[in-house]
């Protein structure tokens, strides 16, 4: 049986914009386009992954709030549980690590980028979301 990975994903909005960021060559999914996020450590909250990882990743302080959705994605070798929570950006310049290029996607925009396959759904459940909440206003 396959290895399953428990990932935390964040979906940061900022001025009504979504952040995307790409993974850089020589790493897995070279290319494509993500929420940043990471691995749970053993005993660790989808929460307390994210504030670690985004600290340790893009060098932000963060505040994270609702959970978006999930899903579950087999790569082949091996079966990410991504988990995605939308997240406020508190503090600190964005610097890049893991990913060689971000931007900033109005929500019209957030089908213009190869996002990886495990964040399509993710996308998809935000657009989904943010379309709700915004009927209800």
């Amino acid at each position: 049986m396959k290895k399953q990975l428990d990932v935390a994903a964040a979906i940061i909005v900022k001025d009504s914009k979504v952040f995307a960021a790409r993974r850089k060559i020589g790493k897995h999914l070279a290319g494509y386009w993500e929420f940043p996020g990471g691995k749970l450590e053993e005993g660790e909250t989808p929460e307390l992954c994210l504030a670690r990882e985004l600290k340790e990743e893009l060098n932000i302080t963060t505040r994270v709030g609702i959970f978006v959705g999930e899903n579950i994605y087999d790569y082949g070798t091996k079966v990410v549980h991504l988990m995605a929570y939308q997240v406020e950006h508190l503090a600190g310049d964005f610097t890049l690590i893991d990913h060689d290029e971000i931007r900033w996607l109005a929500f019209d925009e957030l089908n213009s980028v190869q996002w990886a396959p495990a964040d399509i759904p993710l996308v998809e459940q935000y657009q989904l979301m943010t379309k709700m909440l915004s009927e209800i206003d």
